[in-house]
């Protein structure tokens, strides 16, 4: 049921792109039974229960991340709003080559897994866009804030680098993204993509990892808050 609300969406919002989409999926699925072209997609626990990371072997989003809270938001996204789709799904973060799943508090993974990758495995099969426009750092929540004053400019590249090198590749690997979002009077805010958001140990990640090495490196960060 789930695909046929998918088609009739896309449908309503582009007959054209609707045919093409289902034009893939029939010859994906028809062209060979063999299990060429199979996909197979690895699936990793995070430190935060609520979250769980799927790695297609693909690369989801080349240049940034695209984090989305809700359906509304995710229509940019063919995958993420057919992700939404499935009951228990309440948030879809995209990184460079996993996607990272939060579930509702009441939903089990052995339940949503099956349908979680069902959907990737599709979207990869029929080539469906990964956003629909070309700006992919425009995604709710992708990309950087700006809210700094100009004094501080060589500051906040300096955290910016630090965030870049240091932080965001571990993070990463936890399917999650620490984004800047400004910095005003020695306080720096990050926002917490992924597994990241909500994370039980978030804070202790904040406050005993990032607060600690920004203040180590550069002297005018004072502290570290999350947005």
């Amino acid at each position: 049921h789930m695909r046929e609300v998918t088609l009739l969406t896309l449908a309503a919002r582009s007959p054209t792109y609707a045919v093409e989409f289902l034009t893939k999926l029939i010859n994906a699925f028809c062209k060979d039974c063999n299990g060429a072209g199979r996909m197979f997609i690895q699936t990793e626990p995070t430190p935060n229960p609520a979250t769980m990371k799927f790695l297609p072997g693909e690369t989801v989003l080349a240049d940034d991340t695209a984090n989305f809270t809700d359906a509304k938001a995710a229509r940019r996204s063919p995958l993420a709003e057919r992700l939404f789709l499935i009951d228990g799904v309440s948030g879809v973060f995209l990184g460079s080559d996993f996607v990272t799943i939060t579930k509702t508090e009441v939903a089990e993974w052995q339940l949503l897994k099956p349908s979680i990758l069902g959907v990737i495995m599709e979207h990869y099969v029929v080539g469906a866009p990964m956003l629909l426009d070309a700006a992919e750092g425009v995604a709710e929540g992708a990309g950087e804030s700006s809210d700094f004053s100009e004094a501080d400019a060589e500051i906040v590249d300096q955290i910016k680098e630090l965030l870049d090198t240091r932080v965001r590749p571990a993070v990463a690997q936890d399917g999650g993204d620490i984004i800047f979002h400004g910095f005003q009077n020695g306080v720096v805010m990050l926002e917490m993509h992924g597994a990241c958001a909500g994370c039980p140990s978030s804070t202790a990640t904040l406050k005993g990892g990032i607060e600690n090495m920004l203040r180590h490196y550069v002297p005018e960060v004072m502290e570290v808050r999350a947005v």
